[in-house]
């Protein structure tokens, strides 16, 4: 592919730029940027829209982290905002009930309590003692109270994501419309999906944002919604108390980050797989990828080992730092990517034996103000429409991340009470001479860390255009619902001569659609470090814009 070629052209800015995977979320953040507000009070207006307008990816019943980058000085803030387990949640209590793994679904998928709302609050602090707020907090949720209570048009992503649930056939995933909730909230009265085009009203949910706007973070964790949603859960067997969601916190986190290239590059720590992310490029910056062929069987292939092998560290020790000591200075030294990068062989692939989670559906923006103030942001309630329980007139969809919890007490990511679990999200930013220079991310569970590797690779290695980098053909290794082994997925796009090759190399190959979301909404904002001027891209393989003035 022609690094300046793309079906979109980039969008360019001088002042500020945003990207999202929803075009009325990238409105509402724009909208702000463009009335004097700074990049997190736009990003709490996106996040806010985009929780109602693209349900089945995220909503305030998930999780949230933050990267910030603070201009006036020059430093990057990271903000952990997911939930931990209930007081209640234990191995014993699952395996009394004969439960070998934690359900997917239903009341007792939904046992860590939702960060969302209290990551906003937390941001939104920050920006006011740090930056100098231009919006009221209630100001920054009308966008999406009005889309709640008024009606989105459903995109063709939320038609298909819910057909697929109506009709899922895996025993842990059946039939959401099971759900009495899940039924009024997102089906119509003849029990079928909102077909694309369609106007979908969130009353309920109106009403929750209403009492968010006016309260704050309190309004969710310690008043009467609370008090509503943990009675429903623990009338149907569910392990949440009042206890639980009065006590969740938010915490401000220090950055991991690695140098690549000579620039140095950000994402999130433990619970997070940002150890992941920053490990393929701490084994990339090994190689002279430049040297090699872009799109080339090698280029595919060398990303792909490295992944296996970042994942390798990150799968034997990922877990809530609170409760295992992680050797993260080790497992992101030059040493250890040196060490990495020698096993690394280009005429033969190493197998994964871990089975990889195929599931995680999330939405990542960034946005950066006329200050050069940057946020890389992701929000999710993990499997499409998460835990698939609305609680009662409450329109609050509730996550099931707390499904990925092992019933192992052997393993790392064990469940445990007040306990985080191991996370995909991990929100990326690459610095250059102290100041931003790329804001990038993506959804799509262990797909993550890969399509990380692959957005910085083509712009960094490759000088790839931004919008380029983002619809270039792409992989993900890892497995499909119900099989028992991962295998290399590759996009049709990639010619027949470099799939050839791959398998020759030994890669498992299934051939996909040209543009699958199979592979994630990516998105990146590139910062000119002379003009200022902000380059910003949006994933046509989802139903995102971006924006710049």
């Amino acid at each position: 592919m022609n690094k300046n070629q793309a079906y979109r052209p980039t969008t360019m800015g001088p002042n500020g730029a945003i990207t999202t995977p929803h075009y009325l979320a990238s409105q509402a953040g724009m909208n702000v940027l463009q009335n004097g507000g700074n990049a997190i009070e736009a990003a709490i207006a996106a996040a806010s829209t985009i929780a109602v307008v693209y349900p089945h990816m995220n909503g305030i019943g998930g999780d949230n982290f933050w990267l910030i980058y603070n201009a006036k000085e020059k430093e990057v803030k990271a903000l952990n905002s997911s939930g931990r387990a209930g007081e209640k949640a234990t191995i014993d209590y699952y395996k009394e009930k004969g439960f070998q793994k934690i359900p997917a679904r239903g009341y007792l998928a939904a046992n860590t309590v939702p960060g969302a709302v209290r990551g906003w609050e937390e941001a939104y602090q920050y920006s006011e003692q740090n930056l100098g707020n231009r919006y009221q907090w209630s100001e920054l949720l009308q966008a999406a109270i009005g889309y709640a209570k008024d009606g989105y048009p459903v995109t063709p992503s939320q038609e298909h994501w819910t057909n697929v649930n109506l009709n899922e056939q895996d025993q842990d995933f059946r039939y959401l419309q099971r759900f009495d909730e899940f039924r009024k909230v997102f089906l119509k009265a003849n029990g079928t999906a909102y077909r694309a085009g369609e106007l979908m009203k969130q009353p309920d949910l109106a009403v929750t944002l209403e009492g968010i706007a006016k309260e704050g973070a309190s309004f969710f964790y310690e008043g009467a919604l609370a008090e509503k949603i943990t009675a429903e859960l623990q009338a149907n067997g569910g392990l949440l108390t009042r206890e639980d969601f009065a006590g969740h916190r938010s915490d401000w986190v220090e950055p991991l980050s690695v140098n690549y290239r000579g620039y140095q590059v950000y994402n999130l720590p433990p619970n997070t797989q940002g150890m992941a992310s920053l490990s393929i490029l701490n084994i990339l910056d090994n190689f002279d990828v430049s040297a090699i062929e872009e799109g080339s069987a090698d280029y595919y292939h060398l990303l792909i080992e490295a992944t296996k092998l970042a994942f390798a560290d990150r799968d034997e020790w990922l877990t809530d730092p609170d409760f295992v000591t992680i050797p993260m200075d080790e497992l992101l030294s030059k040493v250890r990517g040196q060490e990495h990068a020698k096993r690394i062989k280009f005429d033969v692939t190493t197998s994964m034996e871990k089975q990889l989670d195929p599931k995680g559906d999330t939405v990542w923006f960034g946005v950066v103000d006329k200050d050069g103030n940057a946020v890389s942001f992701i929000q999710s309630i993990y499997h499409d429409f998460g835990s698939g329980i609305v609680a009662k007139d409450t329109g609050v969809l509730l996550q099931n991340r707390g499904s990925f919890f092992s019933l192992d007490p052997t393993n790392i990511n064990c469940l445990a009470p007040n306990k985080r679990t191991f996370h995909t999200l991990n929100p990326a930013l690459l610095c250059n001479g102290g100041e931003p220079y790329l804001v990038y991310g993506t959804m799509g569970g262990e797909g993550q860390p890969q399509t990380q590797a692959a957005l910085v690779t083509r712009i960094i290695d490759y000088q790839y255009d931004v919008q380029a980098a983002i619809e270039a053909p792409r992989w993900l290794y890892g497995r499909t619902w119900g099989a028992s082994s991962n295998n290399l997925k590759l996009e049709g796009r990639i010619p027949a001569g470099v799939i050839a090759e791959l398998q020759k190399k030994g890669h498992p190959v299934e051939v996909v659609a040209d543009f699958t979301d199979v592979m994630g909404h990516a998105g990146a904002i590139k910062i000119d470090s002379n003009s200022k001027v902000k380059y910003s891209g949006a994933d046509p393989r989802g139903d995102g814009a971006a924006l710049g003035f």
